[in-house]
């Protein structure tokens, strides 16, 4: 059985790349910039004392990336936050390849227009190194999460990580790709 080469994958190959030749004046193919992996944390320290809830936050961002989350825990112990060393604190997932592709492609297309009042991303969130980070309020605008089973509304942070040697060209490969950036 052939294997189906994903949508935003393809794309990026036939299209996203002659174009970022032609922009950025690249010699050779593999000077293009691409998408290295994308981070997905959520910070869980609010449900520290809740395994249950904890659990839960987990189980969505592991339907969220399609791929199992694993707990962070924390590094040292503040008092005041009642944190103690090693408790766990939060839960990230590594996308790479396919898995990655998928993702954004459900981002750009399905998530990101689900938001209220939706006016595209800001521009402005790279790192100088061109990554690309960005939060999300609510997990309930991806389609995995069913409305009716969340115990309370969470955010999430996304990290883009490309292999751009700076923010413009890290702009320029996200925007051919599709990320609905705002005109700010």
């Amino acid at each position: 059985m052939a294997k189906i080469e994903n949508r935003l994958k393809k794309f990026y190959k036939d299209e996203v790349v002659p174009y970022l030749i032609k922009e950025f004046g690249y010699k050779n193919v593999n000077e293009v910039p691409k998408i290295e992996k994308i981070v997905l944390n959520m910070g869980l320290g609010e449900v520290k004392d809740n395994s249950k809830s904890y659990n839960l936050a987990v189980d969505e961002l592991t339907a969220i990336a399609g791929q199992k989350a694993i707990p962070t825990t924390a590094k040292k112990a503040i008092s005041n936050f009642k944190v103690r060393q090693g408790m766990k604190i939060g839960a990230k997932v590594t996308l790479r390849g396919d898995k990655m592709y998928q993702f954004l492609d459900k981002l750009i297309s399905i998530a990101l227009p689900r938001l209220r009042d939706f006016r595209g991303i800001s521009p402005k969130s790279f790192d100088g190194h061109g990554n690309y980070a960005m939060g999300i309020k609510e997990q309930l605008i991806f389609p995995e999460i069913v409305y009716d089973k969340v115990e309370r509304t969470r955010g999430l942070d996304v990290m883009i990580v490309t292999s751009a040697q700076s923010d413009s060209e890290a702009l320029a490969l996200l925007k051919a790709i599709g990320m609905p950036f705002s005109e700010r």
